[in-house]
């Protein structure tokens, strides 16, 4: 008949033990290095004292000494010297002054966080996250398609000072349609990095979210139709930055690197030009993309982008399609301008394989080549995975007559800037973005202030 409360005590014991370690993990954490706590306590202790002793000083030498030693006899009566020595009640009373004007502190600060939605717990969680993000290396990333928003995905984790420069050339699926309807330009790679850098689960979800009916919007994503909203409203998404920014919540910056609509424009092998991105990959051929440009050529590129350029780390090139998502972006002329001006270590993030109607048979020197020619300046680094795809789905990208890029006949001078990595998802022929990050954040990068 004993076990029950045996049980019940055994319970309240364990609880106690567990609410005990969780308010030391939390003050633990409130103390950690780089959080700003520790500095604001220990002022708070060192005013308490010298406003104590201020008090002390006012109230026996100015008007209010003769409710000071009222005060000072009252304790005197209640308590016996020759058991406690007077100066400890004196030191007693300072404590418990001091103890209450701490759980004062602490009610207040739960009583804030509670109106504005936050529990003491999350609290200074999400205060020690962002304090560690905000001191992250500053990157600015350039690309487009899936690779810059997979990697987007990798990189938050490390910093929250990441730029984002997204070509906007796209004239395929819902970005085409709507450029051509509403002559903006083309919101689906912002809409991708905007997703992979929120910190709303939740809007980063309904952002990617795609109609599947409905006359007008089949086939648009939300996150396109709401760009497209804030274009119309604002004159163009130069103007809606900051809206977009704030209320996506976004961990770092995505700017598209230009706001005026442009068109993308190969030259061939034989002679030939295509114009718009979406008809490459079907009407290359059998010949060779020699160069891309923009019509118009001379695009105005964002304040913000030239600032987050020059105020770079490190500078990502891709991962990304060689001709349709890295270099487009790097055909506005003030952004190339500004990376070849820039004493930050430029990384070239080589593809895993070639892409079918766009870069047939070119080798990951070609690769880097055309980025020279297009930019100006070689990149320092080339970050390349060494690590093969299962073996079922090298045979499906070789059907499709795409091959591995790896080292194969490079030139010693290529060889002297590379580093291979295994950077591949387990079983796939992407990038995980995990290890790509952790690969970024290993390479050198210049001090920033």
């Amino acid at each position: 008949m004993s076990d029950p409360p045996l049980s019940r005590d055994t319970d309240f014991r364990t609880e106690a033990r567990a609410r005990g370690e969780h308010v030391r993990r939390r003050a633990r954490v409130w103390m950690a290095p780089g959080i700003g706590v520790k500095r604001w306590l220990a002022l708070f202790i060192a005013c308490t004292f010298v406003g104590a002793v201020g008090f002390l000083h006012f109230t026996w030498t100015g008007p209010l000494h003769f409710i000071a030693t009222k005060w000072i006899l009252w304790l005197n009566n209640l308590m016996t010297p020759g058991v406690l020595p007077l100066y400890v009640v004196g030191v007693g009373v300072t404590v418990l002054a001091f103890v209450g004007a701490l759980v004062s502190i602490f009610m207040l600060n739960q009583t804030m966080l509670q109106g504005v939605g936050s529990k003491p717990g999350q609290a200074v969680d999400s205060i020690l996250e962002q304090r560690n993000l905000s001191r992250g290396p500053r990157l600015v990333a350039v690309g487009g398609g899936t690779g810059l928003s997979n990697l987007l995905s990798g990189l938050r984790s490390y910093s929250s000072n990441i730029t984002a420069v997204v070509a906007v050339s796209d004239d395929g699926g819902s970005s085409g349609r709507l450029r051509e309807s509403l002559q903006m330009i083309a919101p689906g790679d912002l809409t991708d990095c905007y997703a992979a850098l929120s910190d709303s689960p939740v809007m980063a979800r309904l952002l990617l979210h795609r109609f599947q009916r409905g006359d007008g919007i089949e086939g648009h994503t939300f996150g396109n139709l709401m760009l497209a909203t804030l274009s119309e409203e604002q004159g163009g998404l130069g103007e809606a930055m900051k809206d977009i920014h704030e209320v996506l919540r976004i961990r770092g910056r995505v700017y598209p690197a230009s706001t005026r609509p442009t068109t993308l424009v190969a030259q061939l092998s034989d002679g030939r030009e295509i114009r718009g991105e979406s008809r490459f990959a079907t009407q290359v051929g059998t010949a060779r993309i020699t160069r891309v440009r923009l019509d118009p050529p001379e695009l105005p590129a964002l304040p913000d982008v030239l600032d987050a350029i020059r105020e770079a780390g490190q500078i990502v090139l891709g991962p990304g399609s060689l001709f349709t998502s890295i270099i487009p972006a790097l055909l506005v002329p003030d952004i190339a301008r500004a990376i070849r001006e820039s004493s930050a270590p430029v990384v070239y993030v080589a593809s895993l394989m070639t892409e079918p109607g766009e870069t047939d048979n070119l080798t990951l020197e070609e690769h880097v080549q055309a980025i020279t020619a297009h930019l100006g300046r070689a990149p320092d680094r080339v970050l390349v995975n060494s690590a093969s795809p299962p073996d079922d789905v090298m045979r499906r990208y070789a059907a499709a007559g795409a091959h591995l890029l790896d080292l194969h006949g490079a030139s010693p001078d290529l060889r002297g800037r590379v580093t291979q990595l295994p950077l591949i998802q387990h079983g796939q022929a992407r990038h995980d973005p995990e290890a790509l990050a952790q690969a970024l954040m290993a390479l050198p990068s210049r001090p920033t202030a």
